[in-house]
C-alpha cells in the first residue's frame, strides 16, 4: 500500500521546487506573452488523459504543470493585462492559501477553530469599516461577487418577501452584471420579474425611470423589494447616483444593495469617495478583494448593515451539530453564508493587510485612477480616436473612427491586431448597440510605463490598419 504522508525530506523538496517554478514564473512575467491560445483547441485535446492507476514523479507533473498548462491562457497576472476587470495574484496572499490550505483548519464553524475564524471576523470588520458600515454589520467571505450577490438576494427575499416569491420584483440598470439576473433566478424569483433600467449617456441608471418603474408595479399589485446600484459597472465602470437610489428605497421601503465588486475599494482613497458617495447608505454591499486588493482569483465579500437579517436568511441547526457552540461577539460563518465546509478563506485577506498596511492598499488604487484619466487624456488627443464616456474609476471605452469602412468592424479588427501582437491584452463589449475596446487598469503591476506602452500599441495598430 503506498504511503500518502509523506516524510518532512519529501516535502521539504516538493515544496522547494513548486517555490522556485513559482518564483521564476513570476520574475519572468514582463518578458512572458500577454496571451498564448494559438492552436488551444487542438492543445487541450491532446491533454485528455484516462484514469491514473499508476502515480508519476511529481518534477514530471510540475513540468506539465508549468510548461503546458498555466502559459495556456490569458495570462492575467501580467503587467499590460488590461482586459475585463484584472485580477491581482499579490504572492503574500497565495502563500497565505498554502498555509491554510496545509493545515487544513475547519472555519465552516466557530468551534472548529475558533482563532483563526476571530481573524476571519476581524477581516468582516476591517471591510466594515473601510466602507463607512456600522458595527451592527456582519458578513462573509466568498468565492466572489456572484455568489455574495446571491446571498444579499436570499437575505432581502426573506426579509421582506417570505414565501411570496411571485410577486416580489427586483431593480437594476441596464448596464449592471449579469450575476444579479443569475443570483436573483436561482434565488427562486421569476426572470420576467428582474427589470433592468434605462441609463443615460454616462450608463448610470436614472432614478426617474427607476421610480416609475417601481410605481408601475406596485399599481399591478407586484411586491418592489430589492434595488441594485452600481459602484463600477464592468462594462464602462460607470457608478450610479447612489445617494438617489438609497432616497428612493427609502420612500418605498426597499432593500439598497450595492453591487462593489469591481469599484468599492476605490472607496479607500479620497477620490474614490467622493466618485462613489452614498455607498455607505445601502442595507448590503458586495466586495471583491481578488479585484480592488489585488488578490488571488476565488475571494469575494458581502456586508450587510442588519447582521441578524443576514443570519436569520441563512442559519439552521442539526443534530450533529449540537455540540456547536459560538460565544457572544463572535461569529460562525455557516450561519450567515450558504457553506458548511469552507476553506480559512480569510487568511489570504488578513495576511496581506497586516504585512502592508491598508494605506499601500489605498496608494495602489489612487495610483490606478490617475493613470486611467492619464490614458485617457491621451486618448482625446488623438483625432482618430473616441471615448464613449469619461471614466469614473479606471476603465475606459473607446473606439477608433477609420476615414471609410464600418466602424464597428474596424475595431473588431483594431482589437484582433492588438491582442494577437502578444504585446497587450485588452477586451471588448456594446454599448449603445456599438462595439467599443475596453481598457481596464487594476493590476497592482501596472505602473505609468505599462500605460504609455499600452497606449503607443493601440495606436500604433491603429495606423498600420489605415495604411
Amino acid at each position: 500500500m503506498v504511503n500518502l504522508e509523506l516524510n518532512k525530506d519529501q516535502m521539504l523538496a516538493m515544496g522547494d521546487a513548486a517555490l522556485h517554478h513559482v518564483v521564476d514564473y513570476i520574475s519572468s512575467l514582463p518578458q512572458q506573452p500577454r496571451s498564448e491560445l494559438g492552436n488551444v483547441e487542438e492543445m487541450v485535446r491532446g491533454l485528455r488523459e484516462p484514469l491514473p492507476e499508476q502515480g508519476t514523479p511529481f518534477h514530471e507533473l510540475l513540468d506539465f504543470l508549468m510548461t503546458r498548462v498555466i502559459p495556456k491562457s490569458i495570462n492575467t497576472a501580467h503587467p499590460a493585462y488590461m482586459g475585463y476587470i484584472p485580477g491581482g495574484g499579490l504572492y503574500p496572499s497565495a502563500v497565505a492559501e498554502f498555509i491554510a490550505a496545509a493545515t487544513n483548519r475547519f472555519v465552516g464553524a466557530w468551534f472548529g477553530a475558533p482563532a483563526a475564524s476571530r481573524l476571519e471576523s476581524n477581516v468582516i470588520e476591517w471591510f466594515s469599516q473601510m466602507m463607512g458600515y456600522p458595527a451592527s454589520t456582519r458578513g462573509t467571505l466568498t468565492s466572489g461577487g456572484s455568489l455574495a450577490n446571491f446571498s444579499a438576494i436570499v437575505t432581502a427575499r426573506r426579509h421582506l418577501l417570505g414565501d411570496d416569491l411571485a410577486h416580489g420584483t427586483i431593480y437594476a440598470s441596464n448596464q449592471t452584471h449579469h450575476c444579479v439576473m443569475k443570483s436573483a433566478i436561482l434565488a427562486g424569483l421569476p426572470e420576467k420579474n428582474v427589470r433592468l433600467i434605462n441609463t443615460d449617456d454616462n450608463y448610470r441608471v436614472q432614478p426617474e425611470a427607476l421610480e416609475q418603474a417601481i410605481r408601475d408595479d406596485l399599481a399591478k399589485g407586484m411586491k418592489p423589494f430589492f434595488v441594485v446600484g452600481n459602484a463600477g459597472t464592468t462594462n464602462s465602470g460607470a457608478v450610479d447616483p447612489l445617494p438617489a437610489l438609497a432616497e428612493i428605497c427609502r420612500r418605498y421601503q426597499l432593500w439598497f444593495h450595492v453591487d462593489g465588486a469591481y469599484g468599492a475599494f476605490f472607496y479607500l482613497c479620497e477620490e474614490g469617495r467622493r466618485r462613489m458617495a452614498g455607498m455607505e447608505q445601502s442595507d448590503s454591499l458586495v466586495l471583491d478583494p481578488h479585484k480592488g486588493l489585488f488578490l488571488p482569483y476565488g475571494c469575494g465579500c458581502l456586508l450587510v448593515k442588519n447582521g441578524d437579517l443576514l443570519r436569520q436568511a441563512h442559519a439552521l441547526t442539526a443534530d450533529y451539530l449540537q455540540d456547536h457552540v459560538t460565544p457572544e461577539g463572535e461569529v460562525s460563518f455557516t450561519e450567515y453564508s450558504p457553506e458548511l465546509s469552507r476553506p480559512f478563506r480569510g487568511l489570504q485577506v488578513w495576511l496581506p493587510l497586516r504585512l502592508y498596511g491598508v494605506r499601500a492598499f489605498a496608494e495602489n488604487l489612487e495610483e490606478k485612477l490617475r493613470l486611467t484619466q492619464h490614458m485617457y487624456q491621451r486618448f482625446l488627443a488623438e483625432p482618430n480616436f473616441e471615448c464613449l464616456n469619461a471614466p469614473e474609476l479606471s476603465v475606459i471605452t473607446f473606439r477608433c473612427r477609420p476615414p471609410r469602412g464600418e466602424v464597428n468592424e474596424f475595431n473588431k479588427r483594431l482589437l484582433k491586431k492588438i491582442v494577437d501582437s502578444g504585446r497587450l491584452f485588452l477586451s471588448s463589449t456594446i454599448l449603445r448597440e456599438q462595439f467599443v475596446i475596453r481598457v481596464c487598469i487594476l493590476s497592482f503591476r501596472t505602473h505609468q510605463p505599462e500605460v504609455d506602452e499600452a497606449f503607443e500599441i493601440i495606436r500604433s495598430a491603429t495606423k498600420e490598419m489605415q495604411h
